[in-house]
Order: C-alpha cells, then sequence, then structure tokens
C-alpha cells in the first residue's frame, strides 16, 4: 500500500503536467489572414477561418475594433445548444435560425468571452470582444465583424470544446507563418 505523502506528491504530479499541458495550448487570431489557429508548444492542431472587424483593429470603447494583444478565455457560454440558437446577453433565448438568414446578424450557437491581459485591450471585457457564431457565414473569411471574432457555427461549436478558461488568446496583426513558422522537413521526415 502506497503511503499517504507518496500519494499526495503523486497526486500533485498529475495535476502539474495537465495544467502546464494545458496551458502550452492556445488560440493565435490572424488579423491579415482572417484565421484562428488552436496550437499546442507551437505546433498547429487546428486551423478555422474567422471574420474580425470591418472597422479594423483598435481597443478603443465604441470602436467597434477588434482588439489586438494577449488575452484570455473568461467565459464560455452555450453548452449543448444547437447550431443557429440565438444569444443575447451570453444566454439563449430559444430562437433557432438558419445560416444566411436574411436580414439577420446574431450571436449563435457558442460565445467564447475575452479579457484583455495588456494595458491596450484591458476594455476587451467590457466591450463584451467574444469569439461566437455567426449566423452570416458567407462572411466568414474577410473582416465583417463589429468587433468580436465571428465564426461558423459548426467551427464554433468544435472550437468550444478544445478552450478552457484561462486559455490564452493573441490577436495579431501578422501573419500566422510570421508567428509560427511552418517546420521544415528533415532527413528522418521523408516519406519517400
Amino acid at each position: 500500500m502506497m503511503n499517504k505523502p507518496l500519494f499526495i506528491i503523486a497526486i500533485v504530479l498529475i495535476v502539474v503536467r495537465r495544467l502546464s499541458a494545458s496551458s502550452a495550448t492556445e488560440i493565435i487570431i490572424s488579423i491579415p489572414d482572417q484565421t484562428l489557429s488552436v496550437v499546442d508548444s507551437g505546433k498547429f492542431i487546428v486551423r478555422y477561418r474567422v471574420s474580425t472587424s470591418k472597422f479594423g483593429n483598435g481597443e478603443n470603447v465604441g470602436s467597434y475594433q477588434t482588439p489586438l494583444g494577449m488575452l484570455f478565455v473568461s467565459g464560455k457560454f452555450g453548452d449543448h445548444l444547437s447550431a443557429g440558437t440565438v444569444i443575447k446577453n451570453r444566454a439563449p433565448t430559444g430562437e433557432i435560425i438558419a445560416v444566411d438568414a436574411p436580414n439577420r446578424d446574431a450571436i449563435v450557437s457558442r460565445v467564447i468571452w475575452l479579457r484583455g491581459m495588456e494595458r491596450q485591450n484591458l476594455a476587451a471585457h467590457d466591450r463584451c470582444i467574444y469569439i461566437h457564431g455567426t449566423l452570416e457565414e458567407r462572411r466568414v473569411g474577410r473582416a465583417a465583424s463589429f468587433g468580436c471574432i465571428r465564426m461558423r457555427s459548426g467551427d464554433v461549436i468544435a472550437l468550444y470544446d478544445r478552450v478552457h478558461i484561462g486559455m490564452h488568446v493573441t490577436i495579431s496583426e501578422k501573419a500566422i507563418d510570421e508567428l509560427l513558422p511552418q517546420e521544415k522537413p528533415t532527413l528522418l521526415s521523408r516519406a519517400d
């Protein structure tokens, strides 16, 4: 039978490993590429097309611009909602709307609320800057939002299950290849 101090040390090591593994996973949003990448220890896990602000980048309240810099996930809303479920004030309204419905521009499916970590983006939380689903999926891939990061419903639902509270999010004016250069193949990685 394991003695108590060794058992406690084993539990602490398991927790530390899990925390360090999860803290290596982050989100990187590239404004010029209009992409959101989930990255673990510098390696791509998955990449999605997004839509950032049609008003450009910035941090001022009322600007409708997408903030830049380091942020983190401060809240998640929409567990188990159907794709297209309208979310208002971070709560489902009960209404479900089809993709690209005319004259509708609602937040749908999931909300991932962001909080700034740097002086220039501290207002992001109060501005309700989210990563969220959009009905206007035809506009994903180009700047079309009012400050948030919009995603297709299926993509934001998949992303939602990958993110956790506290996860770091970087929003950058650089292309993703500048932020994370692609790995160069080595002789050992050749397939032929």
